[in-house]
């Protein structure tokens, strides 16, 4: 897939003033700090889209953007720790949840997992809640240049082997790295097979 032209939409706090649900639609999400913002840049290839930042929590909206006239990528707030309180966290699970559960263009989430890590609580949780709400998704694991090859298929190895505890089928995954380009023409080639098999499916209909 060639990214022609991205472009931000909207901001907001409720799914019924998302736009017109009209194309396919992918959602990325992660733990606070996952690197989300710098991969979206990355897969679109423009500098300064989604806005990055050193602290967690930066994103605290439902962001929408517009890729090639085609879909809808949309970066959602982060979970798990960010430097807010309470009351926030609460307000960003009920908005995330909200959006997740009745977006009805809703294509694929893609769950960002820190590959540097062992399998974390909280996005296993995240991730067996999807499960049991029925929301597809990927996992598309973050900052693979931060160590070696060998380290990095170690810690993804690990937390596909914790989900298959509880899984019978896991999900595709990805590996990737937003400084490195690593994995761009993998999750948008999935992307592209999805969407060519959404038009096949219309054009049967």
């Amino acid at each position: 897939m060639h990214i022609r032209d991205a472009r931000f939409l909207t901001s907001n706090t409720e799914v019924a003033k998302c736009p017109p649900a009209a194309l396919p639609e992918y959602a990325f999400i992660g733990r606070s700090n996952v690197g989300k913002s710098s991969l979206i840049n990355m897969l679109t290839n423009r500098t300064g889209l989604a806005k990055t930042s050193s602290l967690p929590g930066k994103t605290q909206l439902i962001n929408h953007f517009i890729i090639n006239d085609q879909w809808y990528l949309v970066d959602l707030p982060g979970y798990g720790y960010a430097r807010v309180s309470k009351e926030s966290r609460a307000k960003w699970r009920k908005m995330i949840w909200a959006y997740l559960s009745k977006r009805e263009n809703l294509t694929c989430v893609f769950v960002l997992i820190d590959s540097r890590l062992p399998p974390q609580p909280v996005d296993l949780e995240f991730i067996s809640e999807l499960g049991e709400r029925g929301v597809p998704f990927v996992l598309a694991f973050t900052k693979a240049d931060k160590q070696s090859a060998g380290k990095t298929q170690q810690n993804v190895d690990g937390f596909l082997a914790k989900m298959s505890e509880t899984w019978d089928e896991l999900p595709r995954w990805f590996i990737t790295s937003a400084s490195a380009r690593e994995g761009r023409d993998a999750v948008l080639a999935f992307i592209d097979e999805v969407n060519g098999q959404m038009h096949e499916t219309e054009g049967n209909a």
